[in-house]
């Protein structure tokens, strides 16, 4: 692929999240869906196993694909992770087997649901059909992921809310709701009022005493519905700091002390402008009326200063009311999350040791380490959130080399296939490098072919070469070097054998889990696979089959995995070596002063490896070494479901390259993501200074602090939904309660002297609220303690969890996990998230954070 093609939107056929230009979206609001996909169009579903005629309908107020099959099915659109179409869904075309002929009416959705990610296929009857359904999908979906990139748009976001639900109450489509159908719909937004309390809000909203709501008095009674008396509390207290008005003064003493914000004095005078009224000369207030060059495109810049006059006029008539404060609450500009605009920040021009580097570990599984799928699928998944680090297990194929995991039941995949994924989606989200770590089990012949796909399909972006032209590398180059490359890295034999004749070096194994005897020994593998297949039998129903398949595995590994190891020595391709160059495996012969490793040495360890490592006050050790080498670390073997560990706990160790299963959507998984939301969600996160300067003082430095939250409200939380997208409606609402917990690295392994907590974790929870999931206010304040070594905050994170009272066994209902380092202080709104991290359209937390030295 020549680089000039390397731009990051440069399929013509499919959509990705970060394809949606926010530009798009003022034209959505209003769309019109032809009627015909309202009333249904007949198209053929295609699978692995069958083709069946289908009438699928689009729904543009609640946002939905429906159609019926033996049960009512639905897609919601902001569910839907990717559009393809034409070329960029010829895979599943060929692998079902479809004539060409079909592929200009070809239409495949990947979305996620009930926690799973689900791919639907179908073929319209005509081009023309396709591509109404194509581009006012496309529409539809833009506008519904604006309002999912944060929490701003406002309007629109009551707007689209008011309809989906104005839709889902008019049962009989008569444009009227009684007060039976509004009682209905409070029970399905999980609130329960009282009968009088619904009844007073019902006649208030029937302003013309009708007996039932028209649309326009829906909206008027939502209004009533969604009142809240939270934060007009807080809007009074501040008024009441400033003779009863929310003045400019009152804004930015809230800004200054409850905010914590930095701005000066003409950036908090904009922000405020944005957002106040003025009720000069007139009862009515007004919104300020400035120079069309105060902002450009509503962001002030240091380029369109507003004349002072203006500013002065402005702020001499004008104050925040209760609607602007709330609309300024959950704005852009008040933000919870410091990386809030993407834009990348740090600095890309230092080595690659330097960064943190999203990767992923066994990348082509979708599910099971033994009895999973391999697909490319997995590839497409960790590209489009910026993976930057994709692993292959390669083994020779029946006429060329094939992607699986090794000695397990896991299907096969093409490497061709994987390889042409991985050129199509590298660069659409980020354009930094990639590295493939490849675990090379082929003869020869298939050596050789493998390295003629990859120079064919990956083209100049392939690194074949040092990039400045040096023969000798003394410094890994930087992410800004290899902007649009990909890198391989694989282990060469030809060094690892030469290293192994030098005399007294103690080795250290470091294959990957098919091929290595872990630092365990078979009891204890036996005793951890028990320990994992009793989690399979309480969370997969197919339990007892994949239990069995396992043990029958497990009976045909052999019985002395380090003496199997040793004797596979085979010769290496000399076309494959070649194409080593920034990332050379090798085997890890420890870290101490006799060991030398050349710049471009980079060695792999277990997480069983690296805890022993610790734990050997192997730490340091490892941190210096990894100032000037990459270190890839990935999963013990016996991690049969495919869960994660914790990935702060090697971080703080520099460790670059933390291998995680992206199909598990656990604990390790969610830090992982608060992780690299940073920087623009590049992927690359420049290291926290203790990890990077040999000035060891700064690992000595240990700090105590405190983080204080009230958790005050949430708004609209998710119901349950069932395996079709439905919403689960019992007699019953929710008890909901909200869990804080802060996580942390083990910082005992930085010396010898403890530290005053021994846990890596502190969690308190709030009380319940009961019968109402839909506005539930706690105002109660929690304070977690936790300890930084370095002033690393960024390896500390915070989740926050929404979970139903009495359900401790399940998932929680919506989740939000972010870094310390970016969280900012003050009132915020969280986004809250679901199993598969994806946005809630409508869903927030209301908290108050404060971060407090243990001094203080």
């Amino acid at each position: 692929m020549p680089l000039a093609s390397l731009s990051p939107f440069s399929s013509p056929h499919s959509t990705l999240i970060a394809d949606v230009p926010p530009a798009q979206t003022a034209s959505t609001a209003d769309l019109t869906v032809p009627g015909l996909l309202q009333m249904g169009t007949p198209m053929i579903k295609v699978s692995g196993r069958k083709q069946t005629n289908v009438v699928f309908k689009l729904d543009p107020d609640q946002g939905q694909i429906i159609w019926e099959s033996k049960k009512h099915r639905i897609i919601p659109i902001e569910n839907i992770k990717e559009l393809r179409t034409a070329s960029d869904a010829r895979y599943y075309r060929e692998l079902f087997q479809i004539s060409q002929e079909c592929e200009n009416r070809w239409l495949t959705i990947i979305y996620t649901l009930d926690g799973r990610w689900k791919i639907w296929h179908v073929i319209a009857p005509s081009v023309d059909v396709f591509q109404m359904w194509d581009s006012t999908l496309r529409k539809l979906y833009a506008l519904r992921q604006t309002l999912m990139r944060g929490l701003g748009n406002v309007h629109l976001r009551e707007a689209v809310w008011a309809k989906q639900y104005w839709k889902a109450a008019d049962e009989q489509a008569d444009q009227k709701l009684y007060f039976d159908d509004v009682e209905k719909l409070c029970r399905r937004l999980n609130v329960n009022p009282s009968h009088e309390d619904l009844d007073r809000r019902f006649k208030q909203a029937d302003v013309q005493k009708r007996g039932f709501l028209d649309f326009n008095d829906f909206k008027r009674f939502v209004k009533l519905l969604k009142a809240r008396p939270e934060v007009e509390r807080l809007y009074k207290k501040l008024c009441s700091l400033d003779n009863g008005t929310f003045s400019y003064r009152a804004f930015e003493g809230f800004m200054r002390v409850h905010q914590k914000s930095n701005a000066n004095a003409d950036e908090l005078q904009r922000l405020f402008l944005r957002y106040a009224t003025s009720s000069a000369d007139d009862d009515a207030p007004k919104a300020i009326q400035l120079p069309t060059d105060v902002f450009l495109n509503d962001q002030p810049t240091e380029a369109s200063s507003p004349p002072d006059k203006a500013i002065t006029e402005g702020l001499a008539t004008a104050a925040l009311s209760l609607e602007g404060f709330t609309a300024f609450l959950l704005s852009t500009d008040n933000s919870s999350f410091t990386d809030q605009d993407g834009s990348i920040h740090h600095d890309m021009t230092r080595p690659l040791s330097d960064y943190y580097i999203s990767s992923s570990h066994n990348t082509y599984l979708v599910g099971h380490q033994l009895v999973g799928d391999s697909t490319i699928e997995g590839y497409i998944r960790a590209l489009l959130h910026s993976c930057r680090s994709v692993e292959l297990d390669i083994f020779d194929g029946d006429k060329e080399p094939v992607v699986y995991h090794g000695r397990t039941l896991t299907t096969k995949v093409s490497l061709r296939e994987v390889c042409e994924a991985i050129a199509k989606y590298a660069f659409a989200v980020s354009p930094y490098p990639i590295i493939i770590s490849a675990e090379v089990h082929c003869s020869i012949p298939q050596q050789d072919m493998m390295a003629s796909i990859m120079r064919e399909v990956f083209g100049e972006s392939l690194v074949t070469a040092p990039v400045h032209g040096c023969p000798k590398i003394e410094v890994l180059p930087s992410p800004e070097d290899l902007k649009g490359r990909i890198l391989l890295k694989a282990k060469n034999l030809y060094v690892s054998e030469s290293e192994e004749m030098q005399p007294n070096v103690v080795s250290v194994n470091t294959e990957s889990s098919t091929t290595s005897a872990e630092a365990s020994t078979d009891g204890e593998m036996l005793s951890e696979l028990k320990h994992d297949l009793f989690k399979v039998r309480r969370g997969f129903s197919e339990a007892k089959q994949e239990i069995t398949r396992s043990r029958n595995v497990l009976s045909r590994r052999s019985p002395n995995p380090v003496s199997s190891a040793s004797k596979m020595k085979v010769r290496m391709s000399k076309s494959l070596v070649s194409m080593l160059v920034y990332t050379v495996g090798v085997k890890c012969r420890g870290i101490n002063k006799k060991e030398r490793y050349a710049p471009e040495h980079m060695f792999s360890l277990s997480e069983n490896t690296a805890n022993k490592m610790f734990k050997r006050d192997g730490m340091l050790d490892l941190i210096k070494h990894n100032r000037t080498h990459l270190v890839r670390l990935y999963p013990k073997g016996m991690r049969v479901t495919s869960t994660n560990y914790e990935p702060h706990r090697y971080w703080s160790a520099g460790v670059q390259l933390v291998a995680l299963n992206w199909q598990t959507c656990d604990l390790g998984f969610l830090i992982n993501h608060a992780m690299f939301q940073r920087n623009g969600r590049s992927g690359y996160v420049l290291k926290p200074l203790a990890l990077r300067s040999p000035d060891k003082s700064l690992l000595n430095k240990r700090t105590q602090h405190y983080l204080d939250i009230t958790v005050i409200s949430a708004q609209q939380l998710p119901l349950p939904k069932d395996a079709h997208g439905r919403e689960i409606i019992d007699k019953s609402a929710l008890d909901p309660y909200v869990e804080v917990s802060v996580h942390f690295p083990d910082w005992n392994f930085y010396s010898q002297s403890p530290v005053s907590t021994s846990t890596l974790q502190v969690s308190y929870r709030t009380n319940a609220v009961k019968n109402n999931g839909f506005n539930p206010v706690w105002e109660e304040a929690l304070s977690l303690p936790f300890e930084v070594v370095g002033d690393m905050r960024e390896l500390v994170f915070v989740r926050f969890a929404v979970r139903e009272d009495g359900d401790v066994e399940k998932e929680a209902l919506a989740v939000h996990c972010v870094s310390l380092a970016c969280i900012r202080e003050g009132f915020r709104y969280l986004p809250l998230y679901d199993a598969q991290v994806s946005q809630y359209l409508f869903s927030t937390l209301f908290v108050q954070i404060k971060i407090r030295d243990g001094t203080s």
